[in-house]
């Protein structure tokens, strides 16, 4: 089972990200069985394949990132905004520090992440000091990103159902350690989980994940697919 370090300084909020996107699912398996109507279940195979391709031609995303119960081995109990291919990112947080819970507005733009409500205004940081936290960029990179935990997964199809008024397989799958600790530092080994993989184009619409030595779960949402985000860096 993966570790997950916690992280202690104003640059967790970049880490909080990393698990906005791919803070990853997991567990092990073959293919499925039918749907409600009888009809054999796609291959988890093809569909974590089939997602990984996809998701490699996101341009752009919406994310919503929520815990539920023992979790404070995270520094993230809530994110919500949008994400660029290009990593740029916009959107709140909020973060456990110390037993408080401190709500942040974060930007990133252009290499550069600008973080309101550490202090009384926004700060500003290279991304650089903050990636050796995490690196935002990969979140929609094809190579390093979630694109690259689902062309790394394998699993079971275990049931066709709608997650967010979508059309959906569901799927559990074993997400590899090093693939999802480019993503989630501090993740050793395979982590187990669930993937919501859409059935008509099979984007990756929901993940839900144990947090590791703990009881508490974590689940991310994506949406909007593709629509424009804009992301200006503060004045």
């Amino acid at each position: 089972m993966g570790t997950i370090r916690r992280m202690r300084r104003p640059l967790a909020l970049a880490a909080a990200l990393a698990l906005t996107l791919l803070g990853a699912a997991a567990c092990t398996g073959g293919s499925g069985g039918a749907t409600a109507a009888g009809d054999p279940l796609p291959a988890a195979t093809d569909l974590l394949k089939g997602a990984a391709a996809e998701m490699r031609t996101v341009t752009s995303a919406a994310f919503d990132i929520s815990t539920d119960g023992q979790a404070d081995a995270l520094p993230l109990s809530a994110a919500r905004g949008g994400i660029t291919s290009a990593g740029n990112a916009t959107g709140t947080a909020k973060l456990d520090q110390g037993g408080s819970t401190v709500e942040l507005t974060f930007v990133i733009k252009d290499g550069t992440l600008y973080v309101n409500g550490l202090t009384g205004g926004w700060q500003k940081l290279p991304l650089s000091a903050a990636a050796a936290v995490y690196d935002p960029s990969a979140i929609l990179s094809p190579d390093r990103g979630v694109a690259h935990v689902m062309d790394t997964a394998t699993g079971t199809t275990e049931a066709r159902e709608p997650v967010d008024g979508v059309d959906a397989y569901k799927v559990k799958a074993t997400l590899d350690g090093p693939a999802l600790g480019a993503l989630v530092p501090g993740v050793t080994g395979a982590v187990t989980g669930t993937v919501w993989i859409g059935a008509d184009r099979k984007l990756v619409h929901k993940i839900r994940f144990p947090v590791p030595g703990q009881s508490g779960t974590v689940t991310v949402a994506f949406r909007d697919f593709d629509k424009p985000v804009t992301v200006d860096a503060p004045v």
